[in-house]
């Protein structure tokens, strides 16, 4: 299936505020995840010109709203892609919190929207209801947040919520509201996210498996008489070399032992996500099995919810793996690799010479700026005469 778009796309970095490391599953390497490091890391993606960062939301996590919010003034382009939580926060609190964050960051802010999918964890955070009750929150949460930010009186009464005469009365930037994104793989979830998102996600399958995902997206979209623009979110491992870059995707796990892995596969089954459940069936926990599409490993995902895939290779073989999964609609990348700080610059030096970026990714600079020398001078007299895409 093919889905026309102008062929272009956006890529977003991570801010890993739940840790970082040289090593999955292990303290070796690991680094501490100060609010200088995330500032190197948001300083360091801003300059290179990636259109914005993810920051992750749930109890393994720095606060993404108070983080971002620090950030914000160290950066002058970068956008945030935050989450608002339906049932952990009202709908008044979360739009003006918005609201907020997107005057004082001058339009800078994305909205992530997260039902969740952790029953543990949302009981622990006072959440009492089964997968389907919670996208009937999330829908009404919206109902009422959208509202709110476009400037209207809400009254609203539903099943879960209830708001009389609400109002924001400090207007975000972005008009109506900062654009909303969404992942969902259940049938619920896609039809909220019809209902009244932007951008649909999804975690990073085989080229087939988001095939079907935005052929399901679309239809519930076009029921509404709307369209969706659609991301993606992967992890990376690129090298100049494809063999130096499976060698560290191996490097990547070569702490995991198999009682590490087994105990993260039983802590990520009780999950009731359907997402989540089609990323696990991906490799089964078997570390023999995660080479799931040509250039795709699952390996990240024998310990880690969420996302659990990474495009492996060369800086070519990485784009071309990024410009099919182009070809099926998506026209925005929201990537990771660990050490973050690192892999925000080897994938911008290496991948984005490649890839048919929008005007939003990869031109933070001034023409001035640009004029070179590009490398170091050689000999104290030898200037580089033109910058060279990597292999």
């Amino acid at each position: 299936m093919s889905i026309s778009t102008d062929g272009k796309t956006d890529v977003l970095w991570f801010l890993p505020t739940h840790g970082d490391g040289r090593y999955l599953g292990a303290a070796e390497g690991a680094r501490d995840v100060s609010l200088d490091y995330l500032g190197q890391i948001a300083r360091g993606a801003d300059d290179l010109g990636y259109y914005g960062v993810l920051l992750p939301t749930g109890r393994s996590c720095e606060d993404s709203w108070v983080i971002a919010s620090a950030l914000a003034p160290l950066t002058k382009r970068l956008r945030f892609l935050v989450a608002v939580r339906p049932g952990l926060q009202e709908p008044s609190a979360a739009a003006r919190m918005a609201a907020t964050l997107d005057r004082i960051s001058d339009g800078r802010l994305l909205i992530n929207v997260v039902t969740g999918g952790d029953p543990v964890e949302l009981r622990g955070d006072g959440v009492f209801l089964d997968h389907d009750e919670r996208y009937a929150v999330t829908d009404e949460f919206l109902h009422i947040w959208r509202g709110l930010m476009a400037g209207e009186t809400v009254s609203f009464e539903g099943r879960h919520l209830r708001s009389e005469n609400g109002r924001v009365i400090f207007r975000p930037v972005q008009d109506p509201h900062p654009p909303l994104y969404f992942g969902g793989s259940s049938p619920a979830g896609i039809e909220v996210a019809a209902e009244h998102c932007e951008v649909y996600l999804t975690w990073g399958e085989p080229p087939a498996g988001v095939a079907e995902k935005i052929s399901r997206a679309k239809e519930a979209a076009e029921r509404r008489n709307k369209k969706f623009s659609y991301g993606i979110r992967l992890h990376v491992i690129v090298r100049e070399t494809e063999s130096a870059a499976w060698a560290e995707a191996e490097r990547l796990i070569s702490r995991l032992d198999d009682a590490t892995i087994a105990q993260a596969q039983a802590t990520l089954k009780r999950q009731d996500s359907v997402g989540q459940s089609r990323m696990m069936a991906l490799h089964g926990g078997d570390r023999n099995k995660l080479v799931v599409s040509p250039n795709l490993w699952a390996g990240v995902g024998l310990v880690r919810g969420g996302a659990g895939t990474a495009l492996v290779g060369s800086a070519t073989q990485v784009a071309d793996r990024m410009k099919e999964y182009i070809d099926l609609g998506i026209d925005r990348f929201i990537l990771s690799g660990y050490p973050h700080l690192e892999e925000a610059y080897r994938f911008a030096e290496l991948v984005f010479p490649k890839l048919p970026l929008r005007a939003t990714t990869g031109t933070t600079r001034s023409a001035a700026a640009n004029n070179g020398p590009f490398g170091e001078v050689m000999a104290n007299d030898i200037v580089p005469l033109r910058r060279v895409a990597a292999r």
